[in-house]
């Protein structure tokens, strides 16, 4: 089987079996790519004759082309994938990258907003009452107030709105209910008022001001911009609403199973990345509260 017909038929296999969305298809696609041009540009090998140290030596290129570590990661990630698919299949007898040793990763706290930097007054006076500005304020309350990710404020239709709730579809096409203030249902009434006037014909809540469907790069321009005006984070993007949201309930008193099920996460190890900043605002608290404080 030549290897681009291999690639297909496993991005078939992703989509299908897996459900997985055509964002992480495209990112196995391109790392999977680059890794058949390594293996071309290497020694021309068959995809199903590489070994081990082939596979190290990529990742060595990598390495010494810049690449983060995370991104490393990964990349190798799709290729282990890629090959346990093949020996599935029985394609190969045994995973070439399954028992690789990949750098260490360091594990950073994610970025996020102050609540201070992204309270009501500090935000509202970014927007205008045009249907621009107040699409915009929506997509930046969306993200903050609910926690959904960018992909999933676009794929948002009319008919996952209702007063107290909105039904977000996440990743492999898992559903779940977010609930959402009065304030925000106003504003999501707010513009639709201003839609309507656009004689939109999709049933996509958030629109272009020419009625066509927003896009991952729309959603992070405004954002960063947005951000960039309300805070001093030096990371702008979509997810660090999502990030933001989390920190914040979680440092005012969510449990982690609860935030867990509002950000549609499938299991709690993902979401424990957020006790670390829940745990410096303990810190913080114990500094000003206790006797031996260190703010005393």
């Amino acid at each position: 089987m030549a290897p681009f017909f291999m690639l297909d038929n496993f991005l078939t296999y992703l989509r299908s079996e897996k459900r997985y969305s055509e964002h992480t298809c495209l990112a196995y696609k391109t790392d999977l790519d680059q890794f058949l041009d390594f293996i071309d540009a290497a020694c021309e090998n068959d995809i199903k004759e590489v070994e081990l140290n082939l596979i190290r030596s990529w990742m060595v290129d990598l390495i010494d082309h810049d690449y983060s570590t995370k991104s490393v990661h990964r990349k190798i990630a799709s290729v282990r994938t890629f090959y346990k698919w093949l020996q599935r299949n029985g394609e190969i007898d045994t995973n070439p990258a399954k028992l690789i040793h990949l750098p260490k990763l360091l594990k950073t706290p994610p970025s996020f907003a102050h609540v201070e930097e992204v309270s009501r007054e500090n935000v509202e006076c970014l927007f205008d009452d045009s249907f621009n500005g107040v699409r915009d304020q929506l997509m930046f309350e969306l993200l903050y107030q609910t926690g959904i990710r960018s992909s999933e404020l676009i794929g948002l239709t009319m008919k996952n709105v209702s007063q107290g709730k909105i039904k977000v579809v996440g990743k492999r096409n898992k559903e779940r209910f977010i609930p959402i203030s009065g304030s925000l249902f106003l504003l999501i009434k707010k513009y639709l008022v201003l839609k309507e006037q656009l004689n939109v014909e999709n049933d996509f809540l958030i629109v272009l001001n020419n009625g066509k469907k927003i896009y991952p790069k729309f959603v992070y321009r405004k954002i960063n911009d947005y951000l960039g005006e309300a805070t001093e984070l030096s990371v702008k993007s979509p997810h660090v609403l999502r990030h933001t949201f989390a920190t914040h309930m979680l440092n005012s008193g969510a449990g982690l199973e609860v935030l867990k099920e509002l950000l549609g996460h499938s299991n709690l190890s993902a979401t424990q990345v957020y006790t670390h900043n829940s745990f410096a605002q303990l810190t913080n608290i114990y500094s000003q509260s206790h006797p031996r404080g260190t703010k005393k």
